[in-house]
């Protein structure tokens, strides 16, 4: 080994868009604000100051508050314009604030794409190489040369071939991964593989996943979560300003102020496009906007709509269970943060996500493409 020494069906009816191209992720211009790293303080923007429609955003507020909202901000040039908060903290003992805790759900696998692309660009490891070199032989049930196809770019683009008719797709057990077809021939939203990432990590770096966390994410950008294992998953929990902060390091495609955590900007561009030809909607670990079809998590048939067709064509997702998202906007230099309870009875509750982007239009003064 090399070292150093929600997945249910949601259906969305929406109309169509149009597909993604990399020139919807344009260069910033505008000079950003980064918030210290060692205080709580963050510079603000009034909306009046932006000739946003605070009506509008009232009106925001209220849906945000009526479907489950525990957390919500928006950045502009990575000042705070909006931030709320409702309801009572996840262990119900006070109301929640700033200073909350919440879970990311799927949400953070675009932290453990992040920190790949970091162990890459370092040396420590290889997308291209075979998952088994990290795991070692036999971490699945299938014959050792279907093993060996399977590479850590297909865990990050959920095309390990695994097959996802086993009773428990989260389960990471040699006897619950099994063959279906050749890697890189099926896309599938499954749990399990993507979740081995982190031993792939752990063995490249030689460090736990908070310990690589901490060191390469946490530390330069002020960011202060946490890995905590709920049954055989990882799940990061962080304040709601932590979303926002690893939103407004994606907004800089991974430079910290000028600190650049990732400067393989081929890996930055690989990770927020395209990754593979059977779901245009997924990069590596992200979710893509404006593309003719989707994918969706637990369904093998795409849709032909983009993820959320009320929302500028270059936003990327962040998306969790119960409604986690954080929007990466290039386009706008904006970031926005959902936190909360389940919103619907979708998992993953895309419909409710476009819901609040057609609510956002009209505050920031923005027409939807039709």
């Amino acid at each position: 080994m090399k070292r150093l020494t929600y997945s249910l069906l949601f259906l969305i009816t929406v109309l169509a868009a149009c597909q993604k191209s990399d020139d919807n992720h344009p260069p910033i211009e505008n000079d950003l604000y980064f918030p210290p790293t060692t205080s709580g303080g963050w510079q603000t923007i009034a909306p009046e100051e932006l000739a946003w429609n605070t009506d509008s955003l009232e009106a925001l507020y209220t849906f945000l508050s009526d479907h489950g909202t525990r957390a919500f901000l928006i950045l502009k040039d990575g000042k705070i314009v909006a931030e709320k908060y409702w309801g009572k903290n996840i262990l119900n003992t006070g109301d929640f604030n700033a200073e909350s805790n919440w879970y990311w759900a799927s949400a953070g696998k675009t932290l453990s794409a992040f920190l790949i692309g970091v162990a890459q660009q370092d040396g420590l490891l290889s997308i291209s190489d075979k998952t088994s070199d990290y795991l070692g032989e036999g971490w699945t049930s299938m014959s050792s040369d279907k093993e060996e196809l399977i590479t850590i770019r297909h865990q990050l683009t959920m095309t390990t071939g695994l097959d996802y008719t086993v009773n428990d797709t989260y389960c990471t057990d040699p006897e619950c991964l099994q063959y279906k077809t050749d890697a890189g021939q099926q896309w599938y939203y499954h749990n399990a593989p993507y979740t081995l990432l982190k031993d792939v990590i752990a063995s490249a770096s030689g460090m736990t996943d908070n310990e690589y966390t901490h060191e390469i994410l946490e530390v330069p950008t002020g960011m202060s979560g946490t890995w905590i294992y709920n049954g055989v998953n990882n799940v990061y929990y962080s304040v709601p300003r932590d979303m926002a902060r690893f939103g407004l390091l994606i907004l800089n495609k991974g430079t910290w102020d000028e600190t650049e955590l990732l400067s393989d900007q081929n890996y930055f561009s690989e990770m927020t496009t395209t990754s593979q030809n059977i779901n245009p909607a997924y990069g590596y670990l992200w979710w893509l906007n404006g593309t003719s079809k989707t994918m969706m998590p637990g369904i093998t048939i795409p849709l032909n709509t983009s993820i959320s067709p009320d929302a500028p064509e270059d936003l990327i997702v962040a998306a969790g269970k119960n409604g986690q998202f954080l929007d990466v906007i290039p386009s706008m230099n904006m970031v926005v943060v959902r936190m909360g309870e389940a919103p619907d009875e979708a998992q993953v509750p895309i419909i409710f996500h476009n819901q609040m982007w057609q609510k956002l239009n009209p505050v920031i003064g923005r027409q939807p493409v039709m």
